[in-house]
């Protein structure tokens, strides 16, 4: 039976990240894929925003991991030669009621210490984007694009050139805690058993599944998963902005917002519909009734008949849809004393933002 130092599980843009890591850390590394690619689910559905760490409580896994991984993303793609736009965004207070909670929102950007953030006027928003509705808006100027599969493109050359192995239709079955590791049983028409010091579950939105497979992990340490669906419209014709523009958040997600592709084209999106299967992805048009409605609180000139369904992506939450939204859950031994394992959970937005910071923070707690 093969003996290894490291298997990861899940190959969404987390996942590689990690697995990268530990292979340049000099582990021997095999990363499990039960899809036959990688970054084919959550980390292929989604705006591609690089955020800048606005949104989230002080001291919580999300703003920290943002507002480093915003500077690392950064510097990666510049170094990697992955294309990335710095288009900048506004979060748009388009009504005078709306102005306290820009400005809580400002103080919390403050407070996590976000790069290149500032409040103007409503009269300056214009002057920068003439057809918003807005009172004042949040200017964060080092918000933008990440061509994302050519990030993780990149990030898997990185891993494979560190002596990595990816194996794809490889789902994992069952996993037994034994002396010194752990003992896999993997699926697929190359099914295998592996040992392995280390096992990472990063694993999106089957991480708290994969949790229940480890026999000797307990049970009533993981949260259970819940699914919040987001649907994407696109923009029929050129983008009148040149920014990302942003509601103010709203329960769940960070409201139907503005953004650009790599190439300028618009889309809007993602609303918050929680479903039951995170296999439901069909974008129901009828839902476009209320893209409008939103949108045109900060553009009034949107036309009917502008907006296209384009696609819809699940956020892998673990917060009820009445509960308040649950930080990144990063489970290493001291939570549930298993050594060599650590469980990635509810690694939502800002996830691909925060991916090498939070590879950092996984293997630098293995040292451990």
């Amino acid at each position: 039976m093969e003996r290894l130092d490291c298997v990861v599980v899940g190959a969404g843009v987390v996942g590689l990240a990690i697995a990268r890591e530990m292979a340049l850390q000099g582990h021997e590394t095999i990363l499990l894929e039960r899809e036959s690619s990688f970054g084919t689910i959550s980390s292929a559905r989604n705006s591609e925003v690089i955020h800048a760490g606005i949104y989230y409580p002080k001291d919580s896994l999300k703003a920290k991991f943002c507002v480093e991984g915003n500077r690392l993303l950064y510097e990666y793609c510049r170094d990697h030669q992955v294309g990335t736009q710095r288009y900048g965004k506004l979060i748009v207070a388009s009504d005078q009621k709306q102005i306290d909670a820009l400005e809580g929102l400002f103080y919390k950007a403050q407070l996590n210490e976000a790069r290149e953030i500032s409040i103007i006027s409503g009269k300056e928003a214009k002057t920068l984007e003439p057809d918003l509705r807005v009172e004042a808006a949040i200017l964060s100027k080092t918000s933008g694009i990440v061509d994302s599969h050519a990030y993780m493109l990149s990030l898997l050359g990185g891993f494979e050139d560190a002596g990595g192995m990816v194996a794809y239709l490889s789902p994992l079955i069952r996993a037994t805690v034994i002396a010194g590791g752990f003992e896999l049983e993997v699926g697929g028409a190359d099914a295998m058993r592996l040992q392995t010091k280390y096992l990472i579950n990063c694993a999106g939105m089957s991480a708290p599944a994969i949790a229940k497979k480890i026999e000797g992990l307990s049970p009533e340490t993981i949260p259970q998963a819940y699914f919040a669906k987001g649907n994407y419209f696109s923009l029929s014709g050129r983008s009148p902005f040149e920014h990302l523009i942003y509601p103010i958040p709203e329960p769940g997600g960070l409201g139907v917002h503005l953004t650009l592709d790599m190439a300028g084209q618009a889309k809007f999106g993602p609303d918050v519909e929680w479903v039951e299967s995170p296999d439901d992805l069909d974008v129901n048009p009828s839902r476009g009734d209320a893209f409008y409605a939103e949108v045109r609180k900060y553009w009034p000139g949107l036309k009917d008949g502008a907006l296209m369904p384009s696609y819809a992506g699940i956020r892998p939450k673990i917060n009820a849809p009445h509960e308040k939204a649950a930080d990144f859950c990063i489970m290493g031994p001291e939570s549930h004393g298993v050594p060599g394992l650590v469980h990635l959970l509810g690694i939502e937005s800002p996830g691909l933002t925060s991916s090498l910071a939070i590879a950092n923070e996984v293997s630098q707690a293995l040292k451990h």
